[in-house]
Order: C-alpha cells, then sequence, then structure tokens
C-alpha cells in the first residue's frame, strides 16, 4: 500500500515522502498513530502543492537574504574605544558591540552569533567582518574602530 509519511519514520523514509509499506502496517500502525495517511489521488496532490509553497517560500527568504546581505556589505559600523600606545585598545570590540553599533547605526538587527570574528577586535583601524545573513549566504561589513 502507498502512504504518504506525516512524520520521519526510521527505516521507511522522512516526512513527505510516498513510500510502499505492507498493509497490515499501514493500517494498523502507522494510519491510526497519525504518522501516515493514504497516498490517493487528492492527497499527492496536496502534498505536492505543499511541496511547491514551501519550495517558493524559501525561495522568497533566500533572495530576501541576499538583499540584506548585498545591503550588510556596503555599510560601515563606526566604533570607539580608549586606547593606549601604539592604538592597542584597553578592552575589546566583541561581535555584540558589532551587532549593537548595527542596530544603533543602520537599524539591522543582526543576531551576534551570526556575525564571524575569529577573535575579538584589539587594535584601532578598519576590519572587514564576515556576516552570515542565511545558510548560504554571507557578507563581509567594515567595522571601523576609532579613538573614544
Amino acid at each position: 500500500m502507498k502512504v504518504i509519511l506525516l512524520k520521519d519514520v526510521k527505516g521507511l523514509g522522512k516526512k513527505g515522502d510516498v513510500v510502499n509499506a505492507s498493509d497490515g502496517h499501514a493500517r494498523n500502525y502507522l494510519m491510526p498513530r497519525g504518522i501516515a495517511k493514504e497516498a490517493t489521488q487528492g492527497n499527492v496532490k496536496v502534498l505536492n502543492m505543499q511541496k511547491a509553497h514551501e519550495e517558493k517560500k524559501k525561495q522568497e527568504e533566500l533572495d530576501d537574504a541576499k538583499a540584506l546581505a548585498e545591503k550588510i556589505s556596503k555599510l560601515t559600523v563606526l566604533l570607539t574605544g580608549k586606547s593606549g600606545d601604539g592604538g592597542k585598545l584597553f578592552g575589546s570590540i566583541t561581535s555584540k558591540d558589532i551587532a549593537d553599533g548595527l542596530q544603533k547605526q543602520h537599524k539591522i538587527k543582526i543576531d551576534k552569533r551570526k556575525i564571524q570574528l575569529d577573535q575579538p577586535i584589539k587594535a584601532l583601524g578598519a576590519i572587514f567582518v564576515e556576516v552570515k545573513v542565511y545558510p548560504e549566504v554571507t557578507a563581509k561589513m567594515r567595522v571601523e574602530v576609532k579613538e573614544a
């Protein structure tokens, strides 16, 4: 019997898959527990429409992320800090400071965990920081640190 899985089933398939299951397994286990429904022509059509809708939504999110990445790559975030001799900062600039600066200066809210810093910035000057906007979309943003 062909069934559409409503949840992931180990050894059978993932959610949304149309799989062949034995009649007894499908009627006595999968269907009563709400794990699967019969793959009728109407149910398959509804499944295909849902998959198309999800794909369209993912594509829109990706396009929005690319637009945001392009916008971020053109921006410069200006931060200030106290420094000693040779332009070394007394403290350091972290990804949280950069996220706060981006929010205050450009009204763009980015989670601090999406700002890729190998180590905190400890010197005056300009540096390019990578921002992970979406799983496969990143942008390089300029961060300028000046004397307070």
